[in-house]
């Protein structure tokens, strides 16, 4: 399966790129708005793969290429940019690909962070509004801490969620989560349930916050 991070020169970008390519035979390609970053990007990857002994091909593109040449389309950009990317791929995106949103409307004062989702309900739901009416849409990946993703020395024992409204794609976006290894991935329904799962992550960011030791705190469901 061809796997595209748009926005995978950022933090959950990188950590899921180096996941999937050091835990699977998938090829992961990365995109930015920037094609030279991507490709910058990409060769950082492969030489952090290569150090742990493993010859792995990634490769960097603007995002519309990128979306253009993948099976699954992973929108790892924040928040505010995510209906922008989406209707940047929205003509190269088809029945065949799934779009996988981790993003989380959230803000900040002194008290902490707090869900701040837009006005459909959920960045899942955004996602289904912006992309084409036969374009599979799947929240998931949301409450996993960026940095423990990307470090490949961390062991993982920890659960993602997925939303979405067409079943087997949330069936397959778990199943390739779940190649991850110490990730579990748990069906949480509709996309009508995302805001539920979106908003577990900043609890999770106060959490860390706010006890010692705690900064890579993640979600077990027991």
């Amino acid at each position: 399966m061809r796997i595209a991070l748009l926005g995978g020169t950022g933090d959950i970008g990188e950590g899921l790129a180096l996941r999937w390519a050091y835990d699977t035979d998938h090829e992961v390609l990365i995109g930015s708005r920037d094609p030279e970053k991507a490709r910058a990007k990409a060769e950082e990857y492969e030489t952090e793969l290569d150090s742990r002994g493993l010859d792995r091909a990634v490769k960097g593109f603007d995002n519309e290429m990128a979306a253009d040449r993948a099976d699954i389309v992973v929108l790892a950009v924040p928040a505010y940019h995510v209906g922008d990317v989406v209707e940047g791929v929205a003509d190269v995106v088809d029945e065949d690909t799934i779009l996988v949103s981790p993003a989380v409307g959230m803000s900040r004062d002194d008290d902490g962070m707090h869900y701040n989702p837009p006005g459909v309900g959920s960045i899942t739901e955004l996602v289904q509004r912006r992309a084409p009416e036969d374009v599979r849409v799947v929240g998931a990946f949301h409450n996993l801490a960026a940095d423990r993703l990307a470090n490949l020395d961390v062991e993982f024992d920890l659960d993602t969620l997925v939303v979405g409204d067409d079943e087997d794609a949330r069936d397959l976006v778990a199943d390739l989560g779940a190649e991850i290894e110490g990730l579990r991935v748990l069906d949480a329904g509709p996309a009508a349930n995302a805001a539920e799962v979106e908003s577990v992550t900043p609890l999770v960011i106060n959490i860390a916050m706010n006890n010692d030791g705690m900064h890579d705190v993640g979600v077990r469901y027991l």
